[in-house]
């Protein structure tokens, strides 16, 4: 069993709930920068814009990321309308280039994370208890049932049922 207060390793939550592993914050703004210059809160914006508010970077991080990577010389500053904007050197683009793979799974993990932003919503609550006692339900069914598959297949057709059901009243669905 993993010890929930043990680091997940490079990235991942670790035991402080961390998203971002060691060098992968630096990674992520150097990576956002490239694809579009801006000043310090433009960058803290599209940062929490990827993971859709389950993650909230702070100016305590982002700042001093920054000025690392334009002492690194993979960004430069320029005065912008009396606001520092950073853009990617050459440097910094060929550094994007060469750490594309782990820029993309910095996204996926982004994205995947950004897909439980949803239960931040206050119209969440409303059905986050119905939701947790009905799985409650079936969890306790089975143990009762210890395991009896016809079991554990109906309520499986239940949810896949109710599921079609909840995903039918969606707006975007309707024809």
């Amino acid at each position: 069993m993993m010890n929930a207060r043990r680091s997940t390793g490079a990235g991942g939550l670790g035991p402080t709930g961390r998203f971002f592993g060691p060098g992968e914050l630096r990674l992520a703004i150097l990576a956002l920068v490239a694809e579009q210059p801006g000043h310090g809160y433009q960058i803290m914006s599209r940062l929490a814009e990827r993971f859709n508010g389950t993650y909230e970077p702070s100016a305590g991080s982002i700042y001093p990321t920054l000025q690392l990577l334009e002492d690194e010389g993979l960004v430069r500053v320029e005065q912008e309308e009396g606001r520092k904007v950073h853009h990617a050197t050459a440097e910094g683009r060929r550094a994007v280039d060469e750490q594309a793979e782990e820029i993309e799974r910095l996204w996926s993990r982004a994205a995947s994370r950004g897909e439980w932003g949803m239960f931040r919503e206050p119209e969440a609550a409303e059905i986050i208890g119905p939701a947790l006692r009905m799985v409650k339900a079936a969890v306790k069914t089975l143990a009762h049932a210890h395991g009896d598959p016809r079991v554990v297949e109906r309520i499986q057709e239940i949810f896949v049922a109710a599921r079609r059901e909840i995903e039918d009243l969606d707006p975007r669905r309707r024809r």
